[in-house]
């Protein structure tokens, strides 16, 4: 299977299912597609990409952790930084079990104490000579029902958020670099695969609907 027979048939796919995609533009990907997932109105957005020069496609799902929810984190910190820190372990290793690849965006560490979690991303390879409809499907409910789990383990241990996303700092930071760079360089490069990092929990989402 080569890059434009995977693309048509993941399109086949997901009308198949359907699953609303849209396109997104994105100079380095023979295709980069949002798809809303599960196909409800309280459904996330999945980035499906394939990149160029490469034999796979790339399934991954970025969330924000509410505002609330930071803060109950910073509080936790705070009062007891052991337990904090005991919690992220916990939490890294719980995703590192899953078979899926992950990066937990952690703010400023205070005291040597890491901050609250404030987005995480997870997401799963598939490569050309392994790619079926059944293995892409299995692949985005793996995916989606990894990110309900922790979702579930934020909202247990520290509330349902005031429906508002917190801040990422390695968002801000990165935005702040790219823009210090294009100051002082006026040489066009070419975009990196673009990442859609607004997506939350949802003010309609309720995950007790998606045991």
């Amino acid at each position: 299977m080569n890059p434009k027979e995977a693309a048509a048939a993941i399109r086949d796919w997901l009308s198949s299912e359907k699953l609303e995609a849209r396109e997104v533009t994105d100079a380095q990907a023979i295709i980069h597609l949002h798809v809303k997932y599960p196909p409800t109105k309280q459904g996330h957005v999945f980035n499906i990409v394939i990149p160029k020069n490469r034999n796979l496609v790339l399934i991954y799902s970025i969330t924000r952790v509410d505002e609330g929810q930071q803060n109950e984190m910073a509080q936790h910190a705070q009062d007891d930084p052991d337990g904090w820190e005991g919690w992220l372990h916990l939490t890294r290793v719980q995703l590192t079990r899953a078979d899926l690849d992950w990066v937990l965006h952690v703010g400023k560490a205070r005291e040597d104490t890491p901050g609250p979690l404030q987005a995480f991303n997870l997401s799963r390879p598939i490569w050309f000579d392994g790619l079926s409809q059944n293995e892409f499907m299995h692949t985005m409910r793996r995916v989606w029902l990894t990110k309900l789990e922790l979702i579930h383990q934020i909202k247990f241990a520290y509330g349902q958020g005031i429906g508002k996303p917190g801040p990422v700092d390695d968002w801000i930071a990165k935005k702040t670099r790219e823009r210090a760079s294009a100051s002082r360089s006026k040489v066009t490069e070419s975009p990196s695969i673009h990442t859609d990092e607004t997506g939350g929990f949802g003010t309609d989402f309720d995950p007790d609907e998606w045991a």
